[in-house]
């Protein structure tokens, strides 16, 4: 199940592919840049099978997560007419993930992660089911919705930290920051496709089949990660309580000042420029009176800028000034949001989102690879564990720009997060040589 259509990337993975206590390692004899040819480099991590399920697995879950965002924000709205409704929504898997996620991490560290990862796709399957059928039956409420994101939240606290941890074990170190930045433009893919399909099908067949259809997707991607090869047990901690290893994860931070500051900066970016996705079918229901289908067209313009800009991060060589451009692209957000916030016209604010998107990629794939080169494997599922708390601190934005957005309006919400976002950027550039020198 590794995908036919693509079995020509395959031509070295034969040569490349080695198992050692129980892990999946992938260190080809032509690493990352060695071959000088930018196509090869760019997609190198896909001549290995292994990744290209893992690849394509995880493609699938994207999609089904990128469609629910147009349905979820638009049957919130549609149900309540309120902003601040579409605000907790969109913020409601917030919570768990701040509370779990640093959890999750430290199981990672210490159990199968394949198994964190079935686990996971599984309860997503069920959740898009269980909302499909009480849309079906005419039982649906914002709570059910609220609800859904909750449990949704705290599968992903568990599912992220592993999904991260293990792509080392699949296609080794010197593979390892192509493979992070392929996911990426994986995912950026998905939200230039997903978010439009998903639109059309809310605005012409109903919110009920379009978690029908993520429900399908979701199922659809565990069966391709159960082709995964078995990546094995961490090594045993017999004795050591998981609470005293969450302590000591964070201790590993806090005595590297790069991975504190590339968290810090992943935390800023989480507060400020992640609510706007949440919130942008609100400009577009009241700025310009597009509905979902014209949220959905938006989102797969941010999703065209990301898989640009995710494609040409996985090519970059290790040696290529990746700290500035990670610095650079945080501001490119900032000043793109508050474009995006002035815009008078539709087409106009069409354009802009591929900057957005453009920056949002950099943000992503180069903070989560960096993060990765920066620890070892042993503290890998905790480092992510606090990495992905930070989308849990959404609501220190997410709420409060809604909240604003229903008393002063949309447009006055997102230029005020969008000109903090571009502070915080300049910030990094002014007083931070060290992430400069990344």
């Amino acid at each position: 199940m590794t995908l036919i259509g693509l079995r020509w990337f395959g031509h070295n993975s034969a040569s490349a592919n080695n198992v050692a206590g129980g892990r999946v390692i992938n260190d080809s004899a032509n690493p990352v840049g060695a071959r000088g040819d930018l196509f090869h480099r760019t997609f190198d991590s896909l001549s290995d099978p292994a990744f290209r399920n893992f690849f394509f697995g995880f493609l699938l879950l994207m999609g089904g997560i990128n469609m629910q965002m147009v349905a979820r924000g638009a049957l919130a709205f549609d149900l309540t007419g309120s902003p601040l409704a579409v605000g907790y929504v969109g913020a409601g898997f917030a919570p768990p993930i701040l509370l779990f996620s640093l959890f999750g991490g430290a199981i990672a560290d210490r159990v199968n992660r394949k198994q964190i990862i079935q686990v996971g796709q599984i309860g997503m399957t069920l959740i898009s089911g269980g909302v499909a059928v009480s849309i079906f039956t005419d039982t649906v409420t914002i709570w059910y919705l609220i609800g859904a994101s909750i449990m949704q939240g705290t599968l992903w606290a568990f599912l992220m930290p592993a999904r991260q941890a293990i792509i080392p074990q699949i296609v080794g170190e010197k593979r390892m920051t192509n493979a992070i930045a392929l996911s990426s433009s994986g995912m950026a893919l998905m939200t230039l496709v997903a978010p439009g399909i998903g639109g059309l099908v809310y605005a012409y067949f109903g919110p009920g089949t379009v978690y029908v259809i993520i429900a399908s997707m979701a199922g659809s991607s565990f069966l391709l990660t159960t082709q995964l090869p078995d990546v094995g047990k961490m090594p045993s901690k017999a004795g050591v309580a998981v609470l005293d290893d969450m302590k000591e994860g964070v201790r590993y931070v806090m005595r590297r000042r790069i991975v504190l500051l590339l968290l810090l900066m992943a935390l800023s970016t989480a507060v400020l420029a992640m609510p706007f996705r949440s919130l942008l079918v609100v400009l577009v229901d009241e700025g310009f009176d597009r509905g979902a289908g014209g949220f959905g067209i938006l989102l797969s313009m941010f999703g065209l800028g990301a898989l640009i800009g995710s494609l040409g991060f996985a090519g970059m060589r290790k040696t290529g000034p990746r700290g500035m451009v990670l610095i650079g692209t945080t501001i490119l957000s900032g000043v793109a949001i508050l474009a995006a916030s002035v815009s008078p016209s539709y087409i106009l604010l069409m354009v802009i989102m591929i900057f957005v998107g453009l920056g949002d990629s950099g943000r992503r794939t180069l903070n989560s690879a960096l993060l990765m080169e920066q620890v070892d494997d042993e503290h890998r599922g905790r480092v992510m564990g606090l990495y992905m708390m930070n989308f849990g601190l959404m609501p220190l934005g997410a709420i409060p720009i809604a909240a604003i957005a229903e008393f002063a309006g949309i447009r006055e919400a997102l230029g005020l997060s969008a000109v903090i976002l571009t502070v915080v950027g300049v910030s990094f550039f002014a007083l931070s040589k060290r992430t400069r020198e990344l």
